[in-house]
């Protein structure tokens, strides 16, 4: 009787080692075709649709992203949404990695021509770079549709303080923020899937 009952477990222990082999090797499936997953390895320069960016207590969800290139430079700024705020994330890399988060305001009018140097909200702002950009996008990156920008990057002469106009087709947007730490950011990983669609 006690034979038998070896003989039962190490039949099952076989069968089990010989599942998980197969299951390993890519043998056994459920008869369709597996959804590959994206890749868990995040960070700044690679945040997909869906992922999750900590920054000071706020979970912010990746809904859209933008490529900026002029000629062969590149820089990114992805849309982060928590509920009904929206900020931007920019990622640039050119001598130093520069991240900084901004959000849309209205309350500076600015001309299709922008200047050299301004003052917003009690700082004042120098122009350290401007052009034309192509763009490239990915999900939800609200009004900004069109092929090419015009961009104008200022920073403020105290501080970490930086502002950002540009010009889509005519329509003028400006952004302020601040630049943070890379480090002061927690990337989870999401499944792809933008959260709140808009």
């Amino acid at each position: 009787m006690t034979q038998l009952v070896w003989l039962g477990i190490i039949i099952i222990v076989a069968v089990g080692v010989y599942l998980l082999v197969l299951q390993q090797r890519g043998g056994l499936s459920s008869g369709s075709k597996h959804k590959q997953l994206p890749s868990l390895k995040r960070n700044i320069f690679n945040l997909q649709i869906g992922d999750i960016v900590q920054h000071m207590g706020i979970d912010w969800v990746v809904e859209g992203k933008l490529t900026y290139r002029v000629g062969e430079y590149s820089w990114f700024e992805y849309m982060l949404q928590d509920n009904n705020e929206i900020r931007w994330l920019s990622v640039d890399e050119d001598d130093t990695v520069e991240v900084a988060l901004l959000e849309t305001t209205n309350q500076l009018d600015v001309s299709q021509s922008p200047p050299s140097q301004l003052t917003f909200a009690d700082e004042n702002y120098k122009c350290v770079d401007s052009g034309v950009a192509s763009m490239t996008r990915e999900g939800t990156v609200q009004r900004r549709t069109a092929q090419t920008c015009k961009y104008f990057d200022y920073e403020g002469y105290n501080g970490d303080k930086v502002l950002s106009i540009e010009i889509w087709d005519g329509e003028i947007e400006v952004t302020v923020g601040y630049r943070i730490n890379p480090r002061s950011l927690t990337i989870l990983p999401g499944d792809g899937n933008q959260v709140y669609g808009i």
